[in-house]
């Protein structure tokens, strides 16, 4: 995936709470193109090795049994220095200290429920989305 692009999730609590539709648009708005999208589940063996780098965390098994237990929506975002831009527009992990306008300050109720993912690095936006999409799925 080039630099101009990065992977995210809209995370189980965003989904059950109807925002799906609100955070397309903000990031729409905020000059994102979606190249890649899909509503989909994860399993409990997706989510183990998604997230297999926190594997020794005391949070992990949360973490997978939130991640498992409604849809998601991934996407592949696209836009000049999209990483950076995107972790600016969703906001800190705890909505309380999420700057106001953000994706998470409006979303999220709490630092496990934060209603939104996205990738730290570029790197890491190459491999999170190439684990939820094939090549002939992005545009």
């Amino acid at each position: 995936m080039a630099e101009n692009r990065t992977f995210t999730m809209i995370k189980p609590d965003a989904v059950e709470n109807g925002h799906i539709g609100a955070i397309l648009e903000q990031i729409n708005s905020s000059g994102f193109r979606i190249v890649a999208l899909k509503l989909t589940q994860m399993t409990k063996a997706d989510a183990e090795q998604f997230y297999a780098v926190h594997n020794e965390r005391p949070f992990f098994g949360e973490l997978v049994e939130f991640m498992t237990r409604g849809p998601i929506v991934a996407a592949i975002l696209e836009k000049e220095n999209a990483v950076e831009d995107f972790r600016t527009l969703i906001g800190a992990t705890n909505p309380e200290e999420a700057a106001e306008g953000t994706i998470r300050k409006k979303y999220a109720t709490s630092i496990g429920e934060n209603a939104v993912h996205g990738s730290d690095s570029n790197e890491n936006a190459a491999i999170e989305g190439a684990f939820h999409f094939a090549g002939r799925e992005m545009f």
